[in-house]
C-alpha cells in the first residue's frame, strides 16, 4: 500500500463499508488482471508499457464516455448559465432533464428518460480506470525495490511511473465523484468495487496518497518521458488543489444513508453547513472544515506556480502580424489555435493525447464552431455543436472589450462548402439551428483540417492549463482571506483578455458583489464554452443564484423583443429582432478569409468584427492535399453582419440603405420569441432557487444489483 496513516486504511476497510468480492462481480468483467510484479517491473521499459495501457484505458475513457459521448457531453457542457443545448427539449429529453435538474428533482424517478446513463458508460470505464491503476500500484508495491524509490528524497523512472498510476486512480475517483456523488471505493487488484462509499472519505484519501508521491515525481517535461500527455509533479499539485476545492465545495448529499454515514479520511463524522431547502431526501451542503481543505490548495497550488516545469502563462501574444495583415493580440486565443494546430499548448499542463483520422474526437464535433458539412470530404466536415451559448450571457454578461468573447463564440459557422453562415436560433443541430456556437476549436482554423472523415480531428483533450492554476490559487487566497494576494491572480487574469487600461478590475469587483464572486465569475469568462461552469457553480454554492439571474437576464431581454423589437443590456449591447447580412468576397478586400483580433478602431467593419470567425483560406489547397478536388462556388465567403449589437429600425433610411447595397433583413432576436419556451421556460425548468440541487446521475440497474448499491436523490431503484 501507499504509505498513509494506518487509521485512513482502516476506514477504507471498515468505516467507509466497502465491501470487497470475488470475481463474479458486473464490474470484474473490465478488470485486468494482477500483473506480474516481478516480471513486468523488472525493467523501466515493461513498466511503462504497462502504465501506457492504463493511459491508453484513461485516453478511450475520457474522449468517449466522459468528454466525448458520455455524462460531460450531455449536462455540464449545456447545463449552466453560460451553456446551452442546441436542439429542442422533446427531442433530447435524456439530456435535457438532467441538464435541468430534473425540473427540480420531479423527474429524478423517471429513468427511461436517462439514455447517456448506459449500463456500459462512464461508471464502468472509469471503475475500468480504477482497475488498471490498482494493478499497476499493487505490483509495484509488492516488489523488493518499492521501499528504496519510496524512501528516496528525488524522484526516479520508478517512483515518477508509481506516482502516475496513484494520479491515474485519483482522476477517475474524481470524476465519478463528480457525476455520482458517493460511489465505491478499490484499491486492491482484481477485487471489484462494491458498496457506497462516503465521497469525502475517498477525496481526503486520494489526497493523502497524491501528496505522497508528488515529491518523487518530475515536473512537465523535466524529464524526456513526462511529457504533456503523461502526468507529473506540476499536474499531481494543480490537482491536489482542484481535489480540495472539490472536496471543500458545495455538493449535494443524501440523507437516508444515516448520520453516520459521512466521514473523513481519518473515519471521523463529518458535519456540513447546509444552505436552501431539501429535496428527494438529500442536502445541499459543504463540510464545517472546508478551510483545513483550501489552506492544503494553497500550498500547492502555489507550489505548481512558483515551478510549473515547462507549463506557460502568456500575458501578451508571441504571435507576429500575419503574412497578409492579420492582427492577433490576443493571448488567450492562442492557446487554442496551439491545440488547432495539433501542438501540445505551451500553457497545458496535460492533455490526453488524440491521433488524426483515428477513434471519436470531440473537438471540434461536439464543443467547436459548427458546421453543416457532410460526414465525409467536406470543408468542414459535420460539426454537430452539442454545446451552444446562452444568448443573454454572450450580449448582457461579457463585455464587449472583453478578448475571450469572440475566441468563446461565434454568431456564424460553416456551411461545410467554404462558406460562412449565420446560425438560427431555431432549435436544431450543426449549423442549421440552434444558436451561438462554440468557437474555441474550429477546422477552420487548423492547418491541416482532416476532411475525410467527421470527429477524427485529432485536437488534444485539454484537462489542466495553467490559467485554472492562477484562478484556483485566487479562489483560495480568497477564501482563507488573504484578499491581496487573490486580487493580484484575478488582475493577471483578467488583464490579459482586454486593451491596456481597461481591465477596471475593482469595478468588476464590486458589481460582481465581492472578491470571491469576482474570481468565479472571471472563471465563467476564462473558461466558457468548456464546459466548466456548472461544476463550478455547483461546488462554490452559486448555483442558485446564477440561475435566477440568467433566467431574469432572460425574461427581461424577451420582454424587450417582445415590446420594443430590441433590448439593450447593463453593458451596452443590443440585441435586436433582425440584423442584415451579405456574403462579401474577404479575400479580394483583406487577403485573407480567417479573420482573427479586429484591430483597433475597425469595430465597425461587419467582417471583422465580431472577430475569429470566417473561413479557412485554402480549402482548394487542403482537398489537393488529400487527393480530393474543391472549387468555391462564389468566391464571396465571408458573411458582413450589421445590426448584431446596435438596433437598426426595419422602417429607417438606415435599413433601406442596406437592403440597396445588397444586404438581406434576417431573423435574430424574433427567433428567439418563437422558440420562448426552449430559451426560457426550459431554461433550468422549474428550480426554485432554494431546494438542493439533484444534479447526479443514477446507477443502473445492473450496477444497483452487482455493486450492492442503492440509488438517493430520487432516482427509481429499476
Amino acid at each position: 500500500m501507499i504509505k498513509m496513516k494506518k487509521s485512513i486504511c482502516k476506514v477504507l476497510l471498515i468505516s467507509i463499508v466497502t465491501i470487497f468480492t470475488s470475481c463474479e462481480s458486473f464490474l470484474e468483467t473490465s478488470s485486468p488482471s494482477v500483473v506480474d510484479a516481478e516480471f513486468v517491473f523488472s525493467n523501466i521499459e515493461t513498466a511503462r508499457a504497462a502504465m501506457d495501457g492504463a493511459y491508453e484505458q484513461w485516453r478511450s475513457t475520457a474522449s468517449q464516455y466522459v468528454f466525448g459521448d458520455g455524462l460531460f457531453y450531455a449536462t455540464e457542457v449545456t447545463g449552466s448559465d453560460i451553456e446551452r443545448h442546441p436542439e429542442s427539449f422533446s427531442n433530447q429529453p435524456g439530456r435535457h432533464y438532467p441538464e435541468c435538474l430534473y425540473q427540480n428533482g420531479t423527474y429524478a424517478s423517471t429513468y427511461g428518460l436517462l439514455s447517456y446513463q448506459t449500463e456500459s458508460n462512464a461508471y464502468t470505464y472509469l471503475f475500468s480506470c480504477v482497475a488498471k491503476a490498482n494493478s499497476i500500484i499493487n505490483a509495484m508495491e509488492s516488489t523488493a525495490e518499492f521501499e528504496t524509490f519510496m524512501s528516496a528524497d528525488e524522484a526516479s523512472d520508478l517512483s515518477q511511473l508509481y506516482g502516475e498510476a496513484v494520479t491515474l486512480r485519483a482522476v477517475a475517483y474524481r470524476e465519478l465523484i463528480r457525476y455520482y456523488g458517493d460511489v465505491p471505493y478499490a484499491y486492491l487488484s482484481g477485487v471489484a468495487a462494491v458498496g457506497l462509499s462516503p465521497r469525502d472519505s475517498i477525496y481526503d484519501v486520494c489526497i493523502s496518497q497524491l501528496k505522497t508521491v508528488e515529491p518523487l515525481m518530475y515536473r512537465v517535461e523535466e524529464n524526456s518521458t513526462v511529457a504533456k500527455n503523461v502526468f507529473s509533479r506540476t499536474f499531481v499539485q494543480g490537482l491536489i488543489g482542484r481535489m480540495c476545492l472539490d472536496a471543500a465545495g458545495y455538493q449535494t448529499r443524501r440523507t437516508d444513508l444515516g448520520s453516520d454515514f459521512y466521514k473523513d479520511g481519518e473515519g471521523n463524522i463529518l458535519s456540513f453547513e447546509t444552505m436552501g431547502t431539501s429535496n428527494n431526501n438529500s442536502e445541499y451542503g459543504r463540510r464545517s472544515d472546508y478551510l483545513t481543505l483550501y489552506e492544503t490548495a494553497k500550498t500547492y497550488l502555489k507550489a505548481c506556480i512558483d515551478n510549473p516545469g515547462s507549463a506557460m502563462f502568456y500575458s501578451s501574444d508571441p504571435r507576429p502580424t500575419g503574412k497578409n495583415g492579420q492582427v492577433f493580440d490576443n493571448p488567450y486565443q492562442y492557446f487554442f489555435q496551439q491545440m488547432n494546430d495539433l501542438e501540445y499548448a505551451d500553457e497545458s499542463i496535460y492533455e490526453y493525447n488524440m491521433t488524426q483520422g483515428v477513434g471519436n474526437d470531440s473537438r471540434p464535433y461536439s464543443y467547436g464552431r459548427v458546421s453543416s458539412g457532410g460526414s465525409s470530404k467536406a470543408y468542414p466536415c459535420k460539426s454537430y455543436g452539442q454545446g451552444r451559448v446562452n444568448p443573454a450571457f454572450y450580449y448582457g454578461m461579457f463585455d464587449p472589450k472583453d478578448k475571450r468573447r469572440d475566441v468563446s463564440a461565434c454568431v456564424t459557422g460553416s456551411t461545410g462548402k467554404g462558406i460562412e453562415t449565420l446560425i438560427p436560433f431555431t432549435p436544431n443541430s450543426k449549423a442549421n439551428g440552434g444558436g451561438i456556437t462554440f468557437n474555441k476549436w474550429d477546422e477552420n482554423r487548423m492547418a491541416s483540417p482532416y476532411v475525410l472523415k467527421q470527429r477524427t480531428s485529432g485536437i488534444h483533450g485539454p484537462y489542466m492549463r495553467m490559467s485554472e492554476i492562477y484562478l484556483n490559487y485566487a479562489e483560495a487566497c480568497a477564501v482563507t482571506g488573504d484578499a491581496g494576494t487573490a486580487k493580484t491572480y484575478l488582475t493577471m487574469i483578467r488583464e490579459r483578455a482586454f486593451p491596456d487600461g481597461e481591465a477596471n478590475v475593482d469595478e468588476f469587483i464590486s458589481a460582481s458583489g465581492s472578491l470571491f464572486k469576482a474570481i468565479i465569475q472571471e472563471r465563467g469568462f476564462e473558461f466558457a464554452a468548456e464546459g466548466d461552469r456548472r461544476w463550478t457553480l455547483i461546488r462554490t454554492g452559486l448555483l442558485p443564484e446564477a440561475i435566477q439571474n440568467i433566467k431574469e437576464m432572460t425574461l427581461a431581454m424577451m420582454n424587450g423583443l417582445q415590446t420594443n423589437g430590441y433590448y439593450t443590456f447593463e453593458n451596452g449591447n443590443t440585441i435586436s429582432s433582425y440584423v442584415y447580412t451579405k456574403l462579401v468576397d474577404a479575400k479580394a478586400t483583406y487577403g485573407y478569409r480567417l479573420t482573427t483580433q479586429c484591430p483597433e478602431g475597425e469595430e465597425d467593419d461587419p467582417v471583422l468584427y465580431p472577430a475569429w470567425r470566417g473561413q479557412n483560406d485554402d480549402w482548394e489547397g487542403i482537398a489537393s492535399s488529400n487527393g480530393l478536388s474543391f472549387t468555391y462556388s462564389s468566391t464571396n465567403t465571408n458573411l458582413a453582419i450589421q445590426g448584431l449589437f446596435s438596433y437598426i429600425d426595419p422602417n429607417s433610411t438606415e435599413a433601406a440603405d442596406l437592403v440597396a447595397d445588397g444586404y438581406s433583413q434576417v431573423d435574430w432576436g424574433a427567433e428567439l420569441l418563437d422558440n420562448y419556451d426552449e430559451y426560457y421556460t426550459y431554461l433550468f425548468w422549474d428550480y426554485d432557487y432554494t431546494s438542493a440541487p439533484i444534479y447526479l446521475w443514477p446507477y443502473t440497474p445492473n450496477i444497483i444489483s452487482t455493486g450492492d448499491l442503492s440509488n438517493g436523490y430520487g432516482f427509481s431503484q429499476n
